[in-house]
């Protein structure tokens, strides 16, 4: 069905670009892995760019959702797309795409405007650019960069005001520049590709074509992902398994990928710039106004992230081992063996995360208020490796999420099983029962059970004045929940934990699970160890650490 043009880029039009490129990227996601050898041969550039602009698509949904009536200005608009990418960048190619979003939000959301026409997109693309290119520590031609400046420089060339023109002009200018990258980047003419994060960036020129005129561009992917010349066995063979690594690569690269999320000063992330550009390469720190994305690639992976720390608070810190038989080693790459059976879970906490993970399951962190996207979780059930998962999302809002995700995995051929756990402390009684050596059937059986038989409760900080299901609680009021609804409102977290405890036992229980947040007094633990030990006999009680969680406590009576 052709997609109805916009006439002007306004608020509509950031969504429904950010759409539109997500559909388009999903098209074109394998196809992008398959042909990425630089600056890693990973095979997720397709993946992490898809993760990155799934997340855009999530924050300017938030947006619209958050008006009753109307809609959000274009400046809402573009400031939620460039913060969701931001926030949910991937990959050194998905760092660079969100900086290329901030740097378009910046020029878009300049002023309170409702919309703006050619000459505005024109502004955005080169401060889009501009942006990103600055934002590399050291920028290489042929690469999404140099496809980010064609894309802009035909734009500027572009006559007329029409978004229309001015979008498909710069179409044109990025798909003759990926072509040419073969000649300026000589791991991709060995390889006989054209650059993958340029590919990526084609597709999200090619939606916003779409956007402004209705029209879906010609696919590209034949045309595009080999090039004259290639080692390519046949015409219909993925180049990914035609190409020798060995050939493609230099040997000895930095063994591990770090990348987190850090609040912090501008002139501290300057001393981080000079600091990580010391330790290894493929350095991208993108953002701004205080929060930014750092992305590189070291062999002293605790030495990145001590510099984080350093200039500021750093969190949502993913480590990756390109490991043996990936981008850094010539020999040949061999395929992992396939385990029978794993456990996927989503967790509030560092401290869960550890906790889940010496149990063997595969983690997906969720930081408060950042929920994570389908994508990343069809990304975890891959990286499990395993013929069977069972999927824990451990979060009520997140079982339109969850399910979603699983329908991709099985399309995918992995067979998939769903347990609605609401809480993290019923993931971690599933995961007590969990035994891979069962038949699966009865091994969901029995994590579901131990999951429904777990009783869940939370104390949190009220953030506003609202009405609950136990009155109307003010700002800093203390908030007991129990399976979801507010029970008890107080104004000690001991107390109000200690009131919650009560009522969950007071329909009997067997083993209290404690889970303490960052923001949990001290004492809390010996307090209500005390209590159950001594008013109600014959119930165990464990206490984990759950690090920085969203919730001050979490309660789990089985």
């Amino acid at each position: 069905m052709a997609q109805v043009p916009q006439t002007f880029f306004d608020a509509l039009a950031v969504r429904t670009w950010c759409g539109l490129a997500l559909e388009s990227l999903g098209r074109a996601r394998e196809e992008i892995d398959a042909i990425n050898v630089y600056p890693v041969a990973d095979g997720d550039t397709g993946t992490n760019l898809y993760l990155t602009v799934e997340s855009a698509v999530g924050a300017v949904e938030a947006v619209f959702t958050a008006y009753e009536v109307g809609r959000p200005t274009l400046a809402d608009a573009a400031r939620a797309m460039a913060h969701g990418a931001l926030i949910g960048a991937r990959g050194n190619s998905g760092t660079i795409l969100a900086q290329l979003l901030r740097g378009m939000a910046q020029v878009l959301a300049d002023g309170e405007t409702a919309h703006t026409d050619g000459s505005g997109l024109r502004l955005a693309l080169r401060q889009a650019a501009d942006s990103a290119r600055r934002a590399v520590a050291h920028p290489v031609e042929g690469t999404v960069l140099t496809v980010a400046s064609a894309a802009a420089d035909a734009a500027h060339s572009a006559a007329g005001d029409d978004c229309g023109a001015v979008a498909r002009a710069a179409y044109e200018g990025a798909r003759t520049a990926l072509d040419a990258t073969p000649g300026q980047l000589a791991v991709l003419e060995r390889a006989g590709v054209v650059d993958a994060g340029g590919r990526g960036l084609l597709a999200v020129l090619g939606a916003l074509v779409e956007t402004f005129t209705g029209e879906a561009v010609s696919p590209v992917a034949g045309a595009h992902t080999r090039v004259a010349g290639s080692r390519a066995a046949g015409d219909g063979a993925p180049l990914a398994e035609t190409a020798d690594c060995a050939d493609v690569l230099d040997a000895g690269g930095p063994a591990f990928e770090v990348i987190y999320l850090l609040e912090a000063e501008d002139a501290a992330v300057a001393r981080l710039r000079e600091r990580l550009d010391g330790l290894g390469d493929s350095l991208v720190i993108v953002g701004g106004d205080g929060l930014w994305n750092v992305h590189v690639h070291v062999d002293d992976a605790g030495a990145a992230v001590e510099a984080g720390v350093e200039a500021g608070r750093p969190y949502r810190i993913r480590i990756t081992h390109f490991g043996a038989g990936d981008a850094h080693t010539t020999g040949e790459r061999l395929p992992r063996e396939r385990v029978q059976r794993a456990v996927v879970a989503v967790v509030p906490g560092e401290g869960l995360a550890g906790l889940y993970g010496e149990a063997g399951a595969t983690t997906v962190l969720a930081r408060p208020g950042e929920p994570p996207a389908s994508g990343e979780l069809v990304q975890a059930v891959r990286r499990a490796h395993a013929r069977e998962v069972v999927l824990l999302p451990n979060d009520a809002e997140l079982r339109h999420t969850a399910a979603a995700a699983a329908e991709q995995a099985r399309a995918e051929g992995i067979r998939v099983a769903l347990i609605p756990t609401r809480s993290a402390v019923q993931g971690i009684a599933a995961l007590a029962v969990h035994e891979p050596d069962r038949r699966f059937d009865e091994d969901v059986v029995s994590m579901t059970s131990a999951a429904g038989a777990t009783r869940y409760a939370e104390v949190a900080v009220a953030e506003r004045q609202s009405w609950t299901m136990a009155g109307i609680c003010q700002a800093g009021d203390v908030l007991g929940l129990i399976d979801g609804d507010v029970a008890v409102i107080g104004t000690d977290v001991t107390a109000t934990a200690a009131g919650v405890l009560d009522r969950m036992l007071s329909a009997g229980g067997e083993l209290v699970t404690l889970v303490l947040g960052d923001e949990a007094p001290e004492t809390i633990a010996e307090h209500l160890e005390a209590r159950v030990r001594e008013s109600y006999l014959a119930v165990d009680t464990v206490v984990y650490r759950g690090g920085r969680q969203g919730a001050v406590l979490l309660i789990g009576v089985e």
